[in-house]
């Protein structure tokens, strides 16, 4: 899978942001159409928003959060969206498969009149509530088009009826069950946001606690946090020589017995991890 560490949010309504996103050393833009606009500025974002897709550098890799399945305004957003080349759609406040499923009549459409191939337009489901996150193994494998789940924290709080900030062992419990859910889908977790942009150091240490979690990688919401966010959702230096050494080891068995590197012996699921490593670090293939 495509490295996507970093997902940063840039609000539709605001142009210079727009014009700043693809200079960015970040993974994924994410043009905002819903929570990050305000009421008045939807229409304004959603003619922005095409148009900086109609211009985006080739390759640039660009999700549209849209407004949630069954709102009234992700018919204007879809509207909007239609001729413009697409990579991908986040989709907020799944709770079920069928909150997915409902975006795949449309995509089908979509892919055929921009001449794009079938399942071209790749999902995020943003899983932000106890129902959502109860449905969230089923939710990863609703579609091969799903590439990944994202926690929404605050309104995941809200629907517990807990403050926006509560304690930890909540978050934890919840941000492990998304985890295990994307694994099983086989696609990849993102973590919740940092809200404090001033607090760099705050934010590395969720993003380490994420990563232990079996995060892939964390939604940004300000360009200061994308260095952090990518160097922590890297393989180490350690991590990188450990692995071709593996590899090493792997290569130089001629009779099919298990090799031992630093102690450990190298079977199956050891291999396939440092294959894993080295393709994040650019080295290899998925």
């Amino acid at each position: 899978m495509k490295t996507m560490r970093s997902w940063l949010f840039v609000p539709g309504h605001r142009q210079r942001m727009i014009e700043k996103a693809f200079g960015l050393s970040t993974d994924v833009v994410i043009f905002d159409l819903e929570d990050g606009v305000p009421g008045g500025g939807k229409d304004v974002a959603r003619r922005q928003v095409a148009a900086a897709l109609v211009s985006a550098p080739t390759g640039a890799n660009a999700f549209v959060r849209v407004h949630a399945a069954g709102s009234p305004e992700v018919h204007a957003d879809l509207r909007a969206l239609e001729g413009a080349p697409l990579r991908g759609l986040v989709l907020p406040k799944v709770q079920r498969p069928k909150d997915v499923l409902e975006f795949h009549g449309w995509l089908d459409g979509h892919e055929k009149s921009v001449g794009l191939p079938s399942g071209a337009v790749r999902l995020l489901a943003t899983v932000e509530s106890a129902g959502g996150l109860v449905h969230a193994p089923a939710i990863a494998s609703a579609t091969p088009r799903l590439t990944g789940l994202m926690f929404g924290a605050e309104d995941f709080a809200l629907d517990m009826g807990l403050f926006s900030h509560p304690g930890e062992g909540l978050f934890d419990y919840a941000r492990s069950a998304l985890a295990v859910a994307a694994a099983s889908g086989g696609i990849r977790a993102i973590d919740k946001v940092f809200t404090d942009i001033r607090d760099l150091d705050g934010l590395a240490l969720e993003a380490r606690r994420a990563r232990d979690l079996g995060f892939a990688g964390k939604a940004v919401i300000h360009p200061d946090q994308v260095g952090g966010v990518n160097e922590i959702f890297s393989p180490t230096g350690d991590e990188v020589k450990r692995a071709r050494r593996i590899l090493t080891a792997h290569e130089r068995r001629a009779d099919g017995g298990a090799e031992a590197v630093d102690g450990r012996m190298v079977d199956r699921p050891v291999l396939e991890q440092a294959q894993m490593i080295l393709y994040r670090h650019g080295e290899g293939r998925a």
